[in-house]
């Protein structure tokens, strides 16, 4: 299940591949064993209309990890570097890149067709 959401300068879509990003965080995410349902992994992107930061270049990426509760810490870590591993790998350049791991406590609602 992992839901990654990306919120991102303005502009980074006109300068970076965010469908590559996407694209290759899903299959890094619909791989390891502690993920049992490739079908639930969700990625996307959202640019923010105005930010600030305090270093430059002005520009920043920040991922929010939700996960259904349950896996060990060793496992919570290991998915917020791998996705640390992928924004650095895709967005070099950007002035800062961030990761927030949250749970995702029910009720969870879904509709999938």
């Amino acid at each position: 299940m992992p839901h990654i959401t990306i919120e991102h300068s303005k502009g980074l879509d006109t300068t970076h591949d965010l469908q590559a990003l996407c694209d290759t965080l899903w299959e890094a995410f619909a791989n390891p064993p502690s993920v049992t349902a490739p079908d639930t992994v969700r990625t996307r992107t959202i640019a923010a209309t105005a930010s600030r930061i305090g270093v430059e270049p002005q520009s920043f990426a920040h991922a929010t990890l939700l996960l259904l509760p349950g896996r060990d810490e060793a496992t919570r870590a290991e998915l917020a570097q791998l996705t640390m591993d992928h924004l650095q790998k895709h967005l070099p350049d950007v002035g800062s890149l961030t990761v927030r791991l949250d749970d995702l406590n029910q009720p969870y609602l879904k509709r999938m067709l």
